[in-house]
């Protein structure tokens, strides 16, 4: 296996846009651990501990727990933009395991959007700030503006709990897929968004109704299955995951939407540079299999420990997908 890029030289920074939130996590036992989470925030962690400079644009309080993302989000190296700091209280998510580790999510979370940079080379959102009211239109508006001088990314990471009627959500998700160049989303959210378990056949006729929609790259992530991409040139790859021992599953989605922007962004297919969302169009099997490679092993990386730990550069070395 060759080994990862060294950290690129170059200015080129991802705005993401999203929540961050404490995760309260809640053992099969009862006893109760608090970790600082929220999807958006842990894309832009990882993408900072890959290597990627990364600014976040959220909604926090001023309180003790703020006071933890902040210092998290600092030792990653991850720049908070101005005003993400306004909310009366930093908001809550209730992730309830069982004997297996996977998580069960309750919310206590408000959202907003802070004023935007003018300027970034990539956008990032999914999951509850992408979608929840007001803020969810805003981060819209913020994605369709980007497309003139960045390319853009999605995950929607359905939250159920939040969510209204499926086929309203469907409509939202939809309209931000076709606002963004990559796509990734997990086996369950594609489940909960058909309203029942699709096998593989049907899980990538869905993904190929979402590529139509605009994007150049699509990808579900399969859990221990890995992952299915496909890309608007016609190519497909699926990729088997490493085989680990998981300890729970929490970040391992972002964790893997943080692995697939960061092999792009290194391959110089994300960004602000004129003709990279051609580039993008135009990126061999060669690159396409290393995005979704680096996304499955990050994951991987990510349940083999508690809590949303996503790997750093030199964690991901020596370790390969399949």
């Amino acid at each position: 296996m060759a080994p990862l890029p060294r950290r690129r030289q170059d200015p080129r920074r991802t705005l993401v846009i999203g929540e961050a939130l404490v995760d309260v996590v809640v053992a099969p036992d009862g006893s109760r651990t608090e970790h600082v989470g929220g999807s958006p925030l842990n894309v832009s962690v990882g993408l900072a501990r890959l290597g990627h400079p990364v600014t976040l644009a959220t909604h926090i309080g001023r309180d003790e727990r703020g006071a933890d993302i902040g210092a998290h989000l600092s030792e990653a190296g991850v720049l908070l933009v101005p005003g993400s700091d306004s909310a009366e209280d930093t908001s809550v998510a209730t992730a309830t395991l069982d004997e297996h580790g996977v998580a069960d999510y309750g919310f206590d979370i408000t959202w907003r959007v802070p004023a935007l940079p003018d300027r970034s080379d990539h956008v990032h959102t999914g999951s509850i700030g992408a979608l929840l009211r007001p803020g969810g239109v805003d981060v819209l508006a913020a994605m369709d503006g980007a497309r003139a001088r960045a390319t853009t990314s999605y995950d929607p990471n359905i939250r159920p709990a939040l969510l209204g009627e499926r086929a309203e959500v469907m409509t939202e998700v939809e309209r931000r897929i076709a606002v963004s160049d990559v796509v990734k989303a997990s086996e369950e959210d594609i489940a909960w968004l058909l309203g029942h378990e699709p096998d593989e056949d049907e899980l990538e006729e869905e993904l190929a109704r979402w590529l139509d929609l605009g994007p150049g790259l699509v990808v579900a992530t399969l859990g221990a299955k890995g992952a299915l991409a496909l890309h608007s040139s016609g190519r497909r790859v699926r990729m088997p995951a490493p085989s680990v021992e998981v300890v729970d599953t929490v970040g391992a989605g972002d964790a893997a939407m943080a692995g697939l922007l960061s092999a792009l962004l290194d391959e110089g297919l994300l960004g602000g540079a004129p003709g990279v969302r051609k580039r993008l169009r135009g990126a061999s099997r060669e690159a396409i299999e290393k995005a979704v490679r680096r996304a499955v092993t990050a994951g991987a990386a990510t349940v083999t420990r508690a809590g949303a730990q996503l790997p750093t550069r030199d964690e991901l070395r020596g370790r390969r997908a399949g």
